[in-house]
C-alpha cells in the first residue's frame, strides 16, 4: 500500500457511554451496543460493514453530536427521521484536539434530494422572471431590470457554484463539484456512502480532492461499500461487522476480496445465478 498522505486529526476520539434503561434501536445494534472507546488517529477513517451493520446509523449519530450542518437536509437536530439518532448522540462523548466548526455531513440520499431542490428553485426564479416580464411589459427597462433583480441575482449565484444548467451535468460530476465548493481548510466532513453517486473513474477523481483537502488540513470519516475508497493510503479502517468494531487491514475485507475474484473469473459466480 502505499504511504499515507500526511494530515491533522482534530477529532481524536469517541466514547461511547449508554445512559441506563435505554433499549431497542439503535441499542440493540450489535456493533453500537459493543464500543467502549473508538481512537481516531489518522486523517481519513472510514467505517465498513454490510447493510444493517450500524454503520450508517453510527456516523448519523457522530454527525448529530458534532454538530455539523447537513447537505441538502434538514437540520439534523429536527429531522424526524432521525429521532433515533439523536438520542443516540446524547450517549457519545467526543474526544477533540481542536476544532474548527467547519465541514459538513453528507448523505448520499440527501445529496439527490440537493440537486433536485437546486433544479426545482432555479425553475421558480425563471418563472418569476417571465412573469414579471409580461406584467410589466410597458414599464420601463430600469422598473424591469429592479424587478428581476433579486431573482436574477439568485440564479447567478446557483450558476456561479454549480454550473450554468445542474440538470446537463451527470450526478458525478454534480457530486464532484459540490464537494469542492464546499471543502473548507481544517473541516471536518463525515459522508455516508458517497460512492453512490460516483462511477470509478469518478470515485479516483474524488480520492485526488480529498487527498488535497488533508493536505490543508481536513478530516474525514466515511461510511463506504467501495473498495476504490477503503483503499485510501493511511487511512483507519473500522469494519462495524462484527462485535466489538475493531481496526481492520484493507487486505483482510471480504468485501475487497469478493470484487477482487468476481473481477478475476466473474463466471465462476455468474454461474451460480443464471445457468451458463
Amino acid at each position: 500500500m502505499a504511504q499515507a498522505i500526511p494530515g491533522h486529526v482534530q477529532l481524536r476520539g469517541v466514547r461511547y457511554q449508554p445512559v441506563d434503561g435505554r433499549s431497542g434501536f439503535p441499542y440493540s445494534v450489535p456493533s453500537i451496543a459493543s464500543i467502549d472507546a473508538l481512537e481516531i488517529s489518522t486523517p481519513v477513517t472510514l467505517l465498513v460493514g454490510e447493510n444493517g451493520s450500524g454503520k450508517s446509523t453510527f456516523m448519523e449519530a457522530l454527525a448529530i453530536a458534532c454538530e455539523l450542518p447537513a447537505v441538502g437536509s434538514s437540520r439534523l437536530g429536527s429531522d424526524p427521521t432521525l429521532a433515533a439518532q439523536r438520542d443516540l448522540s446524547r450517549c457519545l462523548r467526543l474526544t477533540w484536539k481542536e476544532r474548527s466548526r467547519r465541514g459538513f455531513f453528507l448523505r448520499a440520499e440527501d445529496f439527490f434530494g440537493f440537486q433536485k431542490g437546486l433544479a426545482t428553485a432555479r425553475a421558480e426564479h425563471e418563472a418569476e422572471i417571465r412573469r414579471i416580464r409580461v406584467e410589466l411589459a410597458d414599464a420601463s427597462d430600469y422598473a424591469r431590470r429592479l424587478a428581476e433583480g433579486p431573482h436574477q441575482a439568485s440564479i447567478g449565484e446557483m450558476s456561479s457554484r454549480y454550473g450554468e444548467n445542474p440538470d446537463a451535468r451527470s450526478h458525478g460530476e454534480a457530486f464532484l463539484n459540490l464537494f469542492a465548493e464546499r471543502l473548507a481548510p481544517k473541516g471536518l466532513f463525515l459522508m455516508d456512502e458517497p460512492e453512490a453517486a460516483l462511477s470509478p473513474q469518478s470515485q479516483l477523481a474524488f480520492l485526488a480532492m480529498l487527498r488535497d483537502s488533508v493536505e490543508k488540513g481536513g478530516q474525514f470519516v466515511i461510511a463506504t461499500h467501495a473498495p476504490i475508497l477503503m483503499a485510501i493510503p493511511g487511512a483507519t479502517i473500522l469494519s462495524f461487522d462484527e462485535a466489538p468494531v475493531r481496526a481492520v487491514a484493507y487486505d483482510e475485507l471480504e468485501s475487497v476480496a469478493l470484487v477482487r475474484d468476481f473481477l478475476q473469473a466473474p463466471e465462476r459466480y455468474l454461474r451460480q445465478i443464471w445457468d451458463l
